[in-house]
């Protein structure tokens, strides 16, 4: 696994989003790519998953790719495939970004399963030393219990120098869900003051969930091929 960039701001604020429960993370991100101006400045290299990319409006998409907003010096990690079990290895990427280009923040967008997703309740946890803002505080709760998993499990576990700040917003089901990611845009939006209105995400849901589970059974489909020509190898 290997961090590239061709660009090295400084001072910046990382987003990441990585596949999770409802797929939070990964709609919210591309959310942000396509109503904030950026730029891609990145990928990571992966051996860990199938060599395969998508080709969306004639542009490439790779398993994990990087991009720079300048407006607010953010940087969003954007990611449709990262296989299995990498979770530690992403979060060291994820570090070795935030020392590269140091990062103010590291915040981190995901879903979480609850027996009554319908209330749209939103969750923080942070690492951080200082308070969290008002107006974080008057849209999200803080996470008193739960388990975390995958590379945002990785990076609160990890004694990394960066703050981190996790928002969980709650989901149906495993499947995509862009409303919960609407919800964790409204969060996002009252702690940073990007001013991204979320309105559009719930009308381009159907879209955005197409899109989502036609890359996503793609990568399993690349995963069950490349796992079947190990066992002809060995067999």
């Amino acid at each position: 696994m290997k961090l590239i960039l061709t660009k090295k701001p400084k001072n910046v604020t990382i987003i990441e989003g990585f596949p999770g429960f409802g797929l939070i993370g990964t709609i919210a991100t591309e959310f942000l790519m396509e109503h904030l101006e950026t730029e891609k400045i990145g990928i990571v290299e992966m051996d860990e998953v199938p060599a395969m990319i998508a080709i969306h409006q004639n542009k490439v998409i790779e398993p994990v790719s990087i991009h720079y907003n300048k407006q607010f010096n953010l940087i969003l990690v954007h990611a449709i495939n990262v296989g299995k079990e990498v979770g530690w290895k992403l979060a060291t990427i994820i570090d070795e970004l935030a020392q590269t280009l140091t990062a103010k923040e590291i915040i981190s967008l995901e879903g979480v399963g609850s027996p009554n997703p319908t209330t749209g309740k939103v969750f923080y946890y942070s690492t951080g030393t200082g308070k969290i803002s008002p107006k974080l505080a008057s849209v999200a709760n803080p996470l008193m219990e739960g388990i975390i998993v995958g590379v945002t499990g990785a990076l609160l576990a990890k004694n990394i120098s960066t703050p981190v700040l996790a928002l969980f917003a709650e989901a149906s089901s495993a499947l995509p869900d862009s409303k919960a990611a609407a919800e964790i845009i409204k969060a996002l939006d009252a702690y940073t003051g990007l001013k991204v209105d979320p309105k559009p995400l719930l009308k381009q849901a159907e879209m955005f969930e197409k899109k989502l589970k036609l890359l996503m059974q793609k990568g399993k489909e690349a995963e069950e091929i490349r796992e079947d020509k190990k066992l002809s190898y060995v067999g």
